[in-house]
């Protein structure tokens, strides 16, 4: 009887880039359409609405994909629990980048008329769906492949895949702001980051297809010890940790989106701040959220998951009061301490969490929990704070009414945060 010879374990940067990439890649589609919808999907799709209603509708097209991405984490986590973790990011990455290239050659509402906003808003449930996959695998990739006291160091590189997706999509929205005049960028130019995003696509693919199935499912595998319909069993055993893993997540989407999506449009629209200023303010904040995603992910290897995240939690319930009356000064200091204070403290909650929701989860439940609860959070804390802070302008509440919101909802991730377990020394 013969033996299959052994595969030598993936090195670490083989694991960085695997999870690192398809999650920049995944992130650069999913904001691109965030910074489209602050400055021209509201003319170019919803041109007979007057302007507060334009923005609301390409707002709500933007949420549509926090509503359908629990949907996508429900089927990639079903999929990635019960044939492996690897062949469902593949999937995945296909699925969100190819809707993102489809948007990027849709026509207009000029062109085809009200088909156009229907397609749009097809397209970008189409896209949550692949980011609802994404997310998971790519986490249980590199905390799967960790050693023991290093999955906080391993999952840090999925987790600053948002702020390398950020920093290219806006990257290229400044470019092209500069390059092309108003016309241009509202007649075509937004278009060009969208077609880009099947070339990122290609890249993403091959770095993943060369990565090996993690040690940890392998092992499930052997021992028979898959789930035949993981979600069911993730209901029925640990369906208290998705709540509390959603509500812990919230904090972090509200303080990243009402920084950039929002405040975007409201630094432009309402402060009158030209629009090239606003996208380099955001992504200098962006830099700051990737030096607390790199700090907070270290830390909670030598301090604790749950104590890192409580201690970034609790400046956010401040900083939500604070951010608002800097954005009123219009200087472009403040405004961008604003936009650094919100982002840098973003980074140090999201930087433990590619460990900690994995690490709630059983093995056989373990794609379907963490990509579920990661989703959910987005719901509330992603989709919920552009409508609603756009919604409290346009009702008089004013603008620091949205800064209440953004504390509060940082107080719902505080409690949901006392309710959990440290499990950072936990094994998987």
């Amino acid at each position: 009887m013969t033996t299959s010879p052994q595969v030598a374990a993936p090195t670490r940067s083989r694991i960085a880039a695997a999870s690192l990439v398809g999650t920049a890649i995944e992130f650069y589609d999913f904001y691109i359409y965030g910074t489209a919808a602050a400055l021209v999907l509201n003319t170019a799709f919803f041109p007979k609405l007057d302007p507060v209603a334009g923005s609301l509708a390409a707002f709500a097209s933007f949420a549509v994909a926090f509503i359908s991405r629990p949907l996508g984490s429900a089927v990639f986590g079903h999929w990635g629990d019960r044939v492996g973790r690897k062949s469902m990011l593949v999937v995945s990455l296909l699925v969100m980048g190819l809707s993102t290239v489809a948007i990027g050659l849709l026509p207009g509402y000029a062109a085809i008329g009200v088909v156009a906003p229907v397609l749009l808003v097809l397209l970008r449930f189409t896209q949550g769906i692949g980011l609802g996959g994404e997310w998971g695998g790519a986490a249980l990739l590199a905390t799967e492949h960790a050693p023991p006291g290093k999955r906080g160091l391993y999952a840090m590189f999925p987790q600053l895949g948002p702020s390398v997706g950020f920093i290219l999509a806006n990257g290229l929205f400044l470019v092209l702001g500069e390059v092309l005049g108003d016309g241009d960028f509202g007649a075509w130019g937004w278009r060009l980051p969208f077609v880009a995003s099947l070339l990122l696509v290609i890249v993403g693919l091959y770095v993943r297809l060369q990565i090996s199935e993690t040690p940890v499912f392998k092992a499930a595998m052997d021992q028979h010890r898959i789930a035949k319909v993981p979600f069911a069993g993730l209901m029925r055993q640990q369906w208290r940790r998705v709540l509390l893993g959603a509500g812990a997540m919230t904090v972090a989407y509200t303080l990243f989106y009402t920084a950039t999506t929002y405040c975007l449009a409201y630094g432009t629209t309402t402060l009158r701040i030209p629009k090239t200023t606003m996208l380099a303010l955001t992504m200098i904040g962006i830099v700051f959220m990737a030096a607390g995603t790199v700090a907070s992910a270290l830390a909670s290897d030598r301090l604790g998951r749950r104590r890192t995240l409580i201690a970034g939690t609790g400046v956010a319930v401040v900083w939500g009061l604070a951010m608002f009356p800097l954005m009123e000064t219009r200087a472009v200091f403040l405004v961008g301490l604003a936009l650094a204070g919100a982002l840098g403290l973003m980074g140090l909650i999201f930087g433990p969490m590619g460990a900690y929701l994995p690490e709630l989860f059983k093995t056989q439940f373990r794609y379907s929990g963490a990509s579920v609860a990661y989703s959910l959070g987005g719901v509330l804390g992603g989709a919920v704070p552009p409508l609603v802070a756009t919604s409290m302008q346009a009702s008089g509440l004013g603008v620091m009414a949205v800064g209440v919101y953004v504390a509060a909802m940082a107080v719902l991730s505080l409690l949901c945060l006392l309710a959990l377990p440290e499990t950072g020394d936990d094994t998987l």
